[in-house]
């Protein structure tokens, strides 16, 4: 009775050419971590004031879908287009991220994929201590992510871009690792789901000089349904923190073919037979044709 209000008082709330997707499953896609997840493609700092501003450049691969919704900041199914973090991450000056590319990427690749649900979380500038269980972004995270699910939606995956304000103190790097599998697990715990696929970006920038221990830190997590893509490599903003707006393009395919590979992994383990998947029928009508034999003779 109370999912039948919820889900009314949803309908109600939603715009008139939103409240349709109450009739399709959502394929829900959770983003987070911290600016370069939230997205600063585009972005630059007026040397006079220091304020940062957006080009407004929407690349053709991150311009808006019919099938792309997002999850606002009051809770509230919208269309999508960049900058999506932008009433999330209000506090900054939000550019182009890799939500969008990767969205645009996975439904032009699968086009049975059906309607993605993106719930942008990332902030910028915080640490891997701020997403522990119990802090503020990791609570908005969990009740995000369970309204978009009351909604209708399916968890498909965490995409996560954090670890840069981690490389400034070497106690941070020490304490980094058990801490991202700690938020890992929580996280997972209080979604209800063990097995979230999750995929991490690692570092191709830090603010600090521990930047290798950070990537060496994320490369080992060794936790199950974690996969790691490597931003190493892709342009930068004068800044030598944030991707360029045609770097997040990339690494949102990036990521866009690293969840397509494993979705169908993920579906031939599911369909593939055991070498004794038939023993067991054939051994019990031998048992009792013999049985037959043995009796009637």
């Amino acid at each position: 009775m109370l999912s039948f209000i919820a889900l009314a008082l949803l309908a109600h709330a939603l715009p008139i050419e939103c409240q349709n997707l109450l009739k399709h499953k959502l394929n829900i896609i959770i983003l987070a971590g911290q600016s370069n997840m939230a997205g600063r493609g585009g972005v630059a700092n007026e040397t006079s004031t220091g304020i940062g501003t957006w080009d407004g450049v929407v690349p053709p691969q991150c311009q808006p879908n019919p099938s792309i919704f997002r999850l606002s900041a009051d809770l509230a199914w919208v269309k999508a287009r960049e900058p999506i973090h932008a009433d999330i991450d209000a506090r900054k000056t939000d550019g182009v991220g890799p939500g969008m590319s990767f969205a645009n990427a996975v439904l032009t690749k699968d086009p049975n994929f059906g309607v993605v649900g993106l719930v942008p979380c990332a902030v910028g500038g915080t640490t891997i201590s701020q997403w522990q269980k119990g802090e503020f972004l990791y609570e908005q995270l969990v009740k995000r992510a369970e309204m978009a699910q009351q909604s209708g939606g399916v968890y498909r995956a965490m995409l996560w871009y954090q670890g840069e304000a981690d490389t400034v103190n070497e106690e941070d790097v020490e304490l980094y690792k058990g801490r991202l599998k700690t938020f890992f697990d929580d996280l997972r715990s209080d979604l209800h789901a063990p097995l979230l696929p999750i995929f991490q970006v690692i570092l191709a920038s830090g603010e600090g000089p521990y930047i290798e221990e950070v990537r060496e830190a994320q490369l080992n997590i060794g936790l199950p349904n974690v996969k790691c893509v490597d931003a190493k490599g892709l342009p930068l903003e004068p800044d030598d923190l944030h991707l360029t707006t045609q770097a997040q393009v990339r690494l949102g395919e990036m990521l866009a073919d690293a969840y397509l590979q494993f979705k169908s992994r993920s579906l031939q383990s599911n369909n593939v037979s055991t070498p004794c998947s038939n023993f067991v029928p054939f051994f019990i009508i031998t048992a009792q044709f013999l049985w037959i034999i043995l009796t009637f003779s």
